[in-house]
Formats: structure tokens, C-alpha cells, sequence
């Protein structure tokens, strides 16, 4: 087993953050809650405060789910975060890009580097239990992401400002998604492992 990082934040979406019609739509992070600990199923990502959960947009179960199939859950890197911030400013703050679980490291992964061994799992920092990660695949930046990140509202950025924007913030910069291959939980100080 090889230790990517430690979970440094969890969180979830609970309402779509693009707001709006197309092609008026804007990407508004403000429905983003962060949470202690996140109850995962392959049905999607559940915050759990105060022992009540709340439901991320994309779990089946929520009101106006936008539920997908391989895309019930998300990860990215605090290194990515980086990057991002590097290119486009401070506003890039950690956690603005809906990610449900943000894990520290210093290294930029790829999809290559996540998916060349056994396959990737949340390791509890006091049990030790393993909750594995299936479909893991890179989270595509739409548009909306795209124009926050430059700090261009639509309809202003043009589709030659957007394409070097999209092609930085793919293949897993924004980071990743992901379906738990089964019910359980993470907390913050939890570990994701590549397993060997």
C-alpha cells in the first residue's frame, strides 16, 4: 500500500453551483458545506453534521439529484489546487471546484499515476478499514468552471479565451470522480492509498 495524502477537507454540494441559463450560466461555489465526516454509497456522497445527513447534489437520493452513473463522488489534490492558483490567481481557494474529499499532497497525479495499480481506497486513520474506489475517472471542467477560474462571467469569454483554460484544467487538474464500491465512511486525517 502507498500513501497518496491525508484527507484535509470534506464537503458537499447542496445545490448545483452553475446558476442560471445557458449560455448566461455562472459558476457560484456558494452551495458548497463542509462537513467532519462524509458517508459514502454507490449511491452518491452524504455530509454527516450533527449526526443529520445531508445530501449531495449528485447522490440519487437528493431532491434535484444530478445524479450520473460513475460520477457519485469526487476527489482532488491540494497540489492541483496549486497549480491552479499559480496559473489564475488567489481566488482558486481550496475546495472551489465541488470536490467531496480534498487530499494534502506535493505531487500532481494523473489519471495514469491513480490507475496503474490494484486501485485506489480511503484508509481510516484509527480503524484502518479500507473503502475502495471504483470508475475512477478524471472530472471533466466545464465552461462555467472555466470562466470563474479566469474571472470572466458569461457570455464574455470568447471559445478561443476558454480552450487553453479547459486543456489546463483537464486531465485531472480539477480532479476526480468516482463511485464507492461500497457503504462507508471518511473523515477528515483519513488516508487515500493506492493499493498494491
Amino acid at each position: 500500500m502507498i500513501e497518496i495524502g491525508r484527507i484535509v477537507r470534506l464537503q458537499v454540494q447542496t445545490a448545483s453551483l452553475k446558476l442560471g441559463e445557458r449560455p448566461n450560466r455562472v459558476y457560484d461555489p456558494s452551495p458548497l458545506r463542509e462537513v467532519p465526516c462524509l458517508r459514502l454509497t454507490p449511491r452518491g456522497a452524504a455530509g454527516v453534521r450533527d449526526g443529520a445527513p445531508l445530501l449531495d447534489v449528485h447522490h440519487g437520493d437528493h431532491p434535484a439529484t444530478k445524479w450520473e452513473a460513475g460520477r457519485e463522488a469526487s476527489f482532488g489534490f491540494t497540489s492541483h489546487y496549486g497549480r491552479m492558483r499559480d496559473e489564475y490567481g488567489g481566488h482558486l481557494v481550496n475546495g472551489c471546484a465541488g470536490e467531496n474529499v480534498l487530499v494534502e499532497s506535493t505531487e500532481v497525479w494523473t489519471l495514469e499515476d491513480l490507475t496503474r495499480s490494484a486501485g485506489l481506497a480511503f484508509r481510516g486513520a484509527e480503524s484502518g478499514s479500507l473503502l475502495r474506489l471504483a470508475n475512477v475517472t478524471v472530472a471533466e471542467p466545464c465552461v462555467e468552471f472555466s470562466r470563474f477560474a479566469i474571472r470572466t462571467r458569461a457570455p464574455e469569454a470568447s471559445p478561443q479565451e476558454l480552450k487553453p483554460v479547459l486543456q489546463f484544467l483537464s486531465e485531472g487538474t480539477r480532479g476526480y470522480v468516482f463511485t464507492p464500491e461500497s457503504d462507508g465512511e471518511v473523515a477528515i486525517g483519513d488516508r487515500l492509498v493506492i493499493l498494491t
